[in-house]
C-alpha cells in the first residue's frame, strides 16, 4: 500500500469516525448530563480530521516554500 492510500484511507477513517461519534450522542438522554457529554463527544471526536486537513495543508506549504 502507498504512503499516499494509507493518508487517504486516515481520513476516512477519521470522518468516519466523526460520523459513528454523532449519531452515538444523538441516542443518549436529552438531560443536562446527557447534552454536556453529548457536547463534550462532539468536540473531541469531531476534531481530528479536519485537524489532519489543516496539518496535511501547513507541510505541503512548508514543501512548497523550501523549494
Amino acid at each position: 500500500m502507498s504512503k499516499d492510500k494509507r493518508i487517504f484511507d486516515l481520513e476516512e477513517r477519521l470522518v468516519d469516525f466523526a460520523v459513528r461519534i454523532i449519531r452515538t450522542t444523538e441516542s443518549l438522554p436529552k438531560t443536562r448530563t446527557g447534552n454536556h457529554l453529548a457536547g463534550q463527544l462532539i468536540r473531541c471526536g469531531s476534531s481530528p480530521a479536519p485537524n489532519m486537513v489543516k496539518l496535511k495543508v501547513q507541510n505541503l506549504v512548508l514543501t512548497l516554500s523550501t523549494r
